[in-house]
């Protein structure tokens, strides 16, 4: 009887262990969701809900390699995907387009709290028709919804800003580290990283947040990573994160075609020990001031004449040429004609013999429309352009031969190519910015076998950059124009350098961001 029962407890001890076994262990619940673009106020140009191409739920998974089905970080929590909206560098955003996305994602957060952490996914430029700082107003009425004991982890574009309010309220936050942004999918990697693992130490918040306004406007093209001081200062970043006590440490440049209060410098550092934090953020936003004097545009810079003549005269092919006033990837209209105006009036490209040249795009969806009805090999005469921005030059009449039609491009939807004497003109449904080979060899154009190919964008992205030959940025008009002082800031906070270039030293002491949880 004694050795009955004893079998019976060891068979129970089995069981229990068997069913202690067998239970999942509880992945925490983290919730995605975040709106992206860059928004100049120097713009005519308005940003509408469709331009943001939102992905709802599971379809958000496919912007993040790192959280596909078979990835570790998949398998850590229990995800859940609201709405994740990307558009191109624009217009300021309709209020209307801001609330109907901000109010689709509330209504889907709603719908599966409480949630452990957030990922919220922005770039920290966007501007809305009479809101200051929407992605601080976006994050307080998140926090309306999921409460303030949910972890939220933000990740953010270099060229983006933070406000205070943004400060407090995120609990995690990171920005990218290279300009051009080639470790955007490594720093939000980071962000959730950052996330997954203070979930699952149980550290939770940090308990230090520095928060450092720097008073420094300047715009990417004269900030890139690619060259010094942006190189030696960017290096600086990763370095501090590896310290003991330190969750992680960013820069933002911040984004100088919108006229807002939160648009300067900004240092952040996050972590468990004051002293590191206070100290590490003080080093970094000391550094970043220091060298203000320092940085210069990436590539030569000269007016579009002088550019022109360069290119013409120039051995090296291709040979780039940045249209960069009215730069797309920046937040310019798209649709400045000033540049081709001036480049069909050059007598060197009357005529087939001439330089080639392509140039990178204009919007005209009249034309497109009236192109797709004469046919490839057909000669059109249509304008184009200026439908948006049309302070600098009027709509362009092109009149040339159609050599290509293509339709189903993303941004574009349809685009055509137009030979004017020795140009190939892209002319395009709606804008587009050019930034890889397969842009131009998808519509029979071989931008490595031509002599001048003129883009509208600012510094050259990898691509284009690793084939130019020869490269200059043009100083041409428009709602990104590099001329800071042209465009007439009047809501920044001032001092502001180099607007205020003989300003005193600023108080770069950190401010330490209450928690979220003080909310």
């Amino acid at each position: 009887m004694k050795n009955f029962f004893l079998g019976l407890l060891i068979l129970s001890i089995l069981i229990a262990c068997k069913e202690e076994g067998n239970k999942e262990i509880e992945l925490p619940r983290i919730a995605i969701a975040g709106l992206a673009i860059e928004s100049s106020t120097f713009s005519p140009a308005l940003t509408h809900e469709e331009a943001f191409h939102p992905l709802l739920k599971d379809d958000i998974f496919t912007s993040y390699p790192f959280l596909s089905p078979d990835s570790l970080n998949r398998k850590r929590a229990d995800w859940i995907p609201t709405l994740r909206g990307r558009a191109l560098p624009g217009g300021t955003v309709t209020r209307e387009a801001y609330e109907s996305l901000v109010t689709q994602t509330l209504d889907m957060l709603k719908e599966n709290v409480p949630y452990d952490g957030l990922f919220f996914d922005i770039h920290g430029a966007m501007s809305v028709v009479g809101l200051d700082d929407p992605e601080g107003d976006f994050i307080i009425r998140i926090r309306e919804v999921i409460g303030k004991n949910t972890l939220i982890s933000t990740s953010m574009d270099l060229h983006g800003n933070v406000s205070e309010r943004l400060a407090q309220n995120t609990d995690l936050i990171t920005c990218y580290r290279m300009a051009p942004h080639e470790d955007a999918l490594e720093s939000k990697k980071r962000a959730v990283d950052n996330l997954l693992e203070r979930l699952e130490n149980g550290k939770g918040k940090p308990a230090y947040k520095a928060w450092i306004p720097v008073p420094i406007l300047l715009p990417g093209e004269k900030t890139s990573t690619r060259i010094e001081p942006g190189k030696s200062l960017y290096a600086k970043v990763d370095p501090v994160t590896k310290d003991q006590g330190i969750i992680d440490a960013a820069i933002w440049i911040g984004y100088a075609w919108a006229d807002e209060p939160r648009n300067h410098a900004v240092v952040m550092v996050t972590g468990d020990d004051k002293e590191k934090v206070v100290a590490s953020a003080e080093h970094l936003a000391n550094s970043f001031w220091e060298v203000r004097d320092e940085f210069e545009f990436v590539a030569p810079v000269a007016t579009l004449e002088e550019s022109l003549d360069m290119a013409i005269t120039s051995q090296d092919h291709p040979f780039m040429i940045s249209d960069m006033g009215d730069n797309p990837t920046a937040g310019g209209a798209g649709d400045v004609t000033w540049t081709i105006s001036e480049i069909l009036k050059r007598p060197e490209f009357k005529s087939k013999s001439g330089p080639s040249l392509i140039y990178a795009s204009i919007p005209g969806p009249e034309f497109v429309k009236k192109a797709i009805e004469i046919g490839v090999g057909g000669k059109i005469s249509a304008t184009a352009g200026a439908a948006i921005d049309n302070r600098f030059s009027p709509p362009i009449t092109l009149s040339g031969t159609i050599t290509a039609i293509e339709h189903g491009d993303r941004h574009a939807e349809t685009e055509v190519v137009v030979k004017i004497g020795s140009v190939n003109v892209i002319v395009t449904k709606k804008r587009k910015p050019y930034h890889r080979e397969s842009d131009f060899t998808n519509l029979g154009l071989n931008p490595r076998e031509t002599n001048i190919v003129v883009v509208k964008i600012g510094y050259l992205v990898p691509q284009l950059y690793n084939m130019r030959k020869g490269w200059v940025m043009a100083l041409t008009p428009g709602g990104v124009d590099q001329d800071l002082e042209r465009l007439g800031h009047k809501r920044i906070k001032r001092p502001m350098f180099p607007l205020d270039k003989d300003m005193d030293a600023p108080n770069l002491k950190a401010r330490l961001i209450q928690s979220s949880d003080d909310i």
